[in-house]
């Protein structure tokens, strides 16, 4: 089977190692040979692979950097509608679901030389519907909500490819985060982008910025090795929304995409699903052993904004992790090395260029463009919607969130803030790596630190970069 895993732009690398990784598992090789396409060299939004059809199960429970895995189901030219309408209705979707299962199809396109994204996502849907109720006698609804199954395709100027999404809701709504701060980072991102960093579980961790500790739950997930989907697959009780839930939870109930299609549900499926799941318990319970408790993990945060820390300590308590974080709140600019370390890696995710507020209030106040990102998917090829070769919504709301920044980025308190933190990171992180996810380019400049490295990546539809700063330790007087 073919397969496309969609990821946030400009993190494809490290998405391809992690395919490696999942692929060399002892319980994902028995399911049989997996041959990964070679690392994109720029931006695709994701990876493609052969793998047998259970790799889906293994793919969706254990990639943290994944946002959706898409099941190819054809590929075909196409110059028309109509021949959208004809590649659909000649695939045999009855043997994938129900017509009792609602439905929901999207349409992304590069380049398309049509004229209606709209039009053509009407023809996929008519050619599904019509198609079910011809071998059936009923038609399924449509359900743009909560669907039972997701068919996607992807429009080039030639080709039109398409998927069944075998994830359901996106990877990075892991299930443990009911609360947010403003501009929560995707899960997913945060997860490639520690990959980035080269941080190994052991190693120092800190975020003195660390809002809802999305970098930080990660990273503690990943050190206990404990799987991005295991909420969603069931392996330990569901998280417990707190009463100020700003959404539903994703939970056991919710599952997978693949646990509402048909071939997943026969027995031979049902019974590798359970080897797959038995294995990843017996790495998290050699994990905990290892790393009993929370000192173990070298994990750290803290953050100006006292309600930021305590919803981080109930996003860590929802993701099954030991005891409560080591986390505090403390100004970025009193921060010290945890434990005195002299080296480790701190991450951090700072407010674009806003203002920041002193304790207790409304904590780092983003622009309402970004909040409403996180429950979007990233900015991909599979969410380009482009028609004629133009970026629709996305490219103005992009643009609109650049201007309000480059206003703000001139406010001489933040200007201020940023200087005597570059200074602070000289005086006392000596020996340590820094890196900054932000989407003000000209940072280093503020910081008046030169950046080592500098990374290209999209958080939702804002273009960023994920600069590294290596702090020199201080010659003894």
């Amino acid at each position: 089977m073919r397969f496309f895993v969609v990821c946030p732009g400009g993190i494809e690398v490290p998405l391809a190692q992690e395919l490696a990784e999942i692929a060399g598992r002892p319980e994902c090789k028995a399911l049989g040979a997996w041959v990964i396409d070679p690392t994109p060299t720029s931006p695709t939004g994701g990876v493609g692979l052969a793998a047998p059809l259970s790799a889906a199960m293994a793919l969706n429970l254990h990639s943290r950097i994944a946002s959706r895995v898409l099941l190819q189901m054809a590929q075909a030219p196409y110059r028309q509608e109509d021949d959208l309408y004809k590649l659909a209705s000649g695939l045999a979707w009855e043997e994938w679901f129900t017509s009792k299962q609602t439905l929901r199809v999207d349409v992304t396109a590069h380049r398309s030389p049509l004229k209606s994204l709209n039009f053509a996502t009407l023809k996929i849907k008519d050619a599904i519907v019509d198609r079910l109720r011809n071998v059936t006698g009923d038609r399924p609804s449509i359900d743009t909500a909560f669907p039972h199954v997701r068919v996607q395709a992807h429009l080039t100027a030639t080709q039109v490819t398409i998927y069944l999404d075998t994830s359901g809701e996106a990877l990075f709504k892991r299930g443990w985060r009911d609360e947010k701060g403003d501009a929560p980072l995707k899960e997913n991102l945060a997860a490639g982008i520690l990959s980035f960093t080269a941080w190994k579980p052991g190693q120092n961790l800190f975020d003195p910025m660390c809002g809802s500790g999305t970098f930080l739950i990660e990273a503690a997930q990943m050190a206990l090795a404990i799987p991005p989907g295991a909420i969603r697959a069931g392996m330990y009780d569901d998280a417990k929304p707190s009463r100020l839930a700003y959404r539903p939870l994703v939970t056991s109930a919710h599952g997978f995409g693949f646990q509402r299609l048909k071939p997943f549900n026969e027995s031979a499926e049902q019974k590798r699903w359970v080897v797959l799941k038995e294995a990843a318990l017996a790495l998290m319970l050699e994990k905990r052993q290892q790393l009993p408790n929370v000192e173990s993990l070298k994990i750290t945060g803290g953050d100006i904004n006292e309600k930021l820390v305590s919803m981080f300590k109930c996003n860590w308590q929802r993701a099954q992790l030991p005891d409560q974080p080591v986390a505090r709140q403390i100004d970025a600019l009193a921060a010290k090395p945890p434990g005195n370390a002299s080296a480790g890696v701190m991450l951090l995710n700072p407010p674009y260029g806003e203002r920041l507020v002193i304790k207790g209030g409304r904590g780092q106040d983003r622009s309402s463009t970004q909040e409403e990102n996180y429950d979007d998917e990233p900015n991909n090829r599979f969410e380009l919607n482009l028609e004629t070769g133009r970026q629709c919504a996305k490219r103005s709301s992009r643009e609109s969130l650049k201007k309000l920044q480059a206003q703000e980025e001139q406010d001489p308190k933040f200007v201020e803030f940023l200087r005597q933190f570059g200074q602070h990171l000289k005086d006392d992180f000596g020996g340590w790596n820094i890196f900054v996810l932000t989407a003000d380019m000209a940072l280093p400049g503020q910081l008046r630190i030169k950046e080592s490295k500098r990374t290209p990546m999209f958080n939702g539809p804002l273009e960023c970069r994920l600069f590294k700063f290596e702090m020199h330790a201080k010659r003894p007087a």
